[in-house]
């Protein structure tokens, strides 16, 4: 099976997910479900470092490839991710080529980039480094987030750094930097995803977006739009939504 860098470089599509409770079932669940990517949010949910390895440990043996959005853009902690285990990283964000750039040199060894060198679980405890580092410059993946007007507005230097293999839309943080935090529907926030629209797909990079809520047809309309990287909500958006659907229906046959 192609790895996800060369599908999404082969002009491929691919479903994935938010990880945001620490209980590696819920990666096992999803894997095992055909999603070919999960990503663990250390951005916005409580996981730290150890919480992370397990989950993207469940991920991996399940068959689904472990991202790491990061809760910021820094050296140390993408090296300390991608010692984990990640396969690649989803960096918040991104609103300037020269960010871009400092996360792709963070994640590889020189000359490409600056990260130290180390032995852990993503180079076989040390037996395995040679052909971890083979692995790092064939099939690691660097996908940014566009997530703010600025961003929007350099979009095209952005996608042009070497390194960068997609790009996803933050809609939330989008919104937020316009002034209207979720309101999607508002003509400004409509513009800005146009522009993306418009200006993303010309780079050869992997277009995606993050489908907050459990919308099979919010997902359809996306994958018909062309987006090819594709997270479909997130762990605790679908227990919330599925669980009161359920007590919903219940509610409505026992009060007939």
């Amino acid at each position: 099976m192609a790895s996800l860098k060369k599908t999404l470089a082969s002009g491929g599509s691919a479903l994935g997910s938010w990880l945001t409770l620490p209980s590696p079932a819920i990666p096992e669940i999803m894997a095992n479900a055909g999603y070919s990517w999960l990503a663990v949010d250390m951005e916005h949910a409580s996981i730290d470092l150890s919480q992370c390895a397990e989950l993207m440990r469940a991920a991996s043996l399940a068959g689904a490839e472990p991202l790491v959005r990061l809760p910021i853009n820094d050296p140390v902690i993408i090296k300390r991710v991608m010692d984990a285990g990640a396969h690649g990283i989803v960096v918040p964000m991104v609103n300037t080529a020269d960010e871009a750039r400092a996360a792709v040199a963070a994640m590889h060894y020189p000359p490409r980039g600056v990260r130290g060198v180390g032995l852990f679980r993503a180079q076989g405890y040390g037996a395995t480094f040679p052909e971890y580092k083979r692995w790092l410059a064939e099939d690691s993946m660097c996908i940014v987030q566009i997530e703010h007007i600025e961003a929007v507005k350099n979009l095209e230097e952005i996608l042009a750094v070497d390194g960068v293999d997609g790009y996803i839309i933050g809609p939330y943080d989008l919104s937020a930097s316009l002034g209207v935090p979720g309101e999607f529907d508002r003509p400004e926030v409509q513009e800005a995803l146009a522009e993306i629209e418009a200006k993303g797909p010309k780079s050869g990079k992997a277009p995606g977006i993050h489908i907050v809520e459990p919308d099979l047809d919010a997902l359809g309309k996306r994958l018909a739009q062309g987006y090819r990287f594709v997270a479909f909500s997130l762990d605790i958006r679908m227990l919330d939504v599925f669980a009161r659907q359920g007590m919903e229906k219940f509610k409505q046959s026992v009060n007939k």
